[in-house]
């Protein structure tokens, strides 16, 4: 499609929209991307370069629930599969023909895939051996998508891709630790860490893949459909043909004015005021209320009524996570009741960067968050949380760090017009 591989201008710019509200796996992407147009040869070519011997993948035209889509079919080696760590996978990566933004991007889903996973287990990214998402068929996903997204130009700067709620699902899933309730944890871990909804728990089955999961967060900022005339749709179908609805995710590309980059989104404000709470406790208030689901928590002082001193705590979730935001107000402080109401709120097109720090030979890998408004950088963050670990290791400051990642950022990718 080559209206959807055509560069960015400066008066229209690429625009695309993930459907997830019906599930998401790494097959049912990549070929809602070829559906969108991504060349099947250069999807290949990627996944070939892996050189390992036995995986391919062919492309058929399918019907989910009476609906037309792209089946994404991965051939993979007899032999059973190796275990892998993290440094295993992206070694493999590496050794590819992707081009360098989409060899980053597949970087990216697989380290946050390993820190998800390292979340649920309660271990390091580096001591996560790769079961599922370590395997043929997910390498074959996460390349062949990586290369897909490059073919469509949804790699590049300026480019705006949000993304719906993902599909709960229902039931339960195997895995190699044994049967799990659907959603999967490490897709619970996924949402929760990329601030991505959960909609449609009526849906049979499991939905939503950790590796789907995965290959969207490190791609999509989680809004409504961006304002953009439409080029092009893509259907990707999964295995299952099921009855309660197609097993399909939706690629929408299309084009937008430079100034239409702005998403705005419904969203739930929670807030409660206590007065009577032990304050040593508040850590661990705000700690439950964002695992509940809540995208940011806080507290302002005020003073009750009576004269009394008190702080108001005030949560910001999705309309899907509100009553477990509620309920983990109420358990964890001692308010009687809570308070709520829907706002909208406006969000900057964003995504994240990874870039190095440390003296050669001691590197370390941070996230650079950053937000665009019609093309231009407006802000590039490290990641707090991240540059407090990496000075720890180094012995440094933690606004040392931040600097050397914020220069890192700046000589890799000098913003444009900026």
């Amino acid at each position: 499609m080559s209206d959807g591989r055509a560069a960015s201008t400066d008066t229209q710019l690429l625009a695309a929209h993930l459907d997830c509200t019906l599930g998401v796996a790494g097959d049912m992407l990549l070929g809602a991307l070829v559906g969108a147009g991504a060349r099947p040869e250069a999807i290949t070519a990627a996944i070939d370069s892996m050189g390992i011997e036995g995986i391919a993948v062919r492309f058929d035209d399918a019907r989910r629930a009476g609906f037309a889509c792209k089946r994404a079919e991965v051939t993979v080696p007899a032999e059973p599969d190796v275990e892998r760590t993290l440094s295993d996978v992206l070694a493999v990566v590496r050794g590819t023909v992707l081009p360098p933004r989409a060899m980053r991007y597949a970087e990216r889903v697989f380290t946050l895939l390993a820190e998800a996973e390292a979340t649920v287990h309660g271990v390091t990214p580096d001591e996560i051996h790769f079961h599922e998402v370590g395997a043929f068929d997910a390498l074959a996903d996460v390349v062949g998508c990586a290369a897909a997204l490059s073919d469509l130009g949804l790699l590049e700067d300026g480019v705006v891709v949000h993304c719906s709620a993902f599909a709960a699902g229902s039931g339960t899933v195997r895995s190699q630790h044994g049967r799990l309730p659907v959603p999967a944890p490490a897709v619970l871990e996924l949402a929760r860490s990329a601030g991505i909804g959960l909609t449609r728990s009526d849906l049979a089955g499991e939905r939503t893949t950790p590796t789907g999961a995965a290959l969207v967060a490190a791609l999509a900022v989680p809004a409504p459909m961006p304002e953009m005339t439409v080029t092009a749709v893509g259907c990707g179908g999964g295995t299952r043909d099921s009855s309660d609805g197609p097993n399909i995710t939706r690629v929408l590309l299309g084009r937008h004015a430079g100034g239409a980059t702005l998403g705005t989104e419904e969203i739930v404000l929670v807030e409660s005021t206590v007065d009577d709470l032990d304050p040593r406790l508040w850590p661990s208030v705000l700690r439950a209320v964002r695992q509940a689901g809540a995208w940011d928590c806080w507290t302002t002082p005020t003073i009750g009524r009576d004269g009394r001193p008190g702080q108001t705590v005030t949560a910001v979730c999705g309309e899907q996570t509100r009553r477990a935001v509620i309920e983990a107000i109420l358990l964890h402080t001692c308010t009687l009741g809570v308070r709520w109401s829907p706002w909208q709120r406006v969000t900057l097109p964003r995504r994240s960067v990874r870039v190095a720090v440390g003296e050669p030979g001691a590197r370390h890998e941070i996230t650079v968050k950053v937000a665009e408004l019609a093309g231009r950088v407006i802000t590039a963050q490290p990641e707090l949380a991240e540059a407090e670990q990496i000075a720890a290791i180094l012995g440094r400051s933690v606004r040392s760090v931040c600097e050397e990642a914020a220069a890192a950022y700046r000589t890799a990718a000098p913003p444009p017009g900026a």
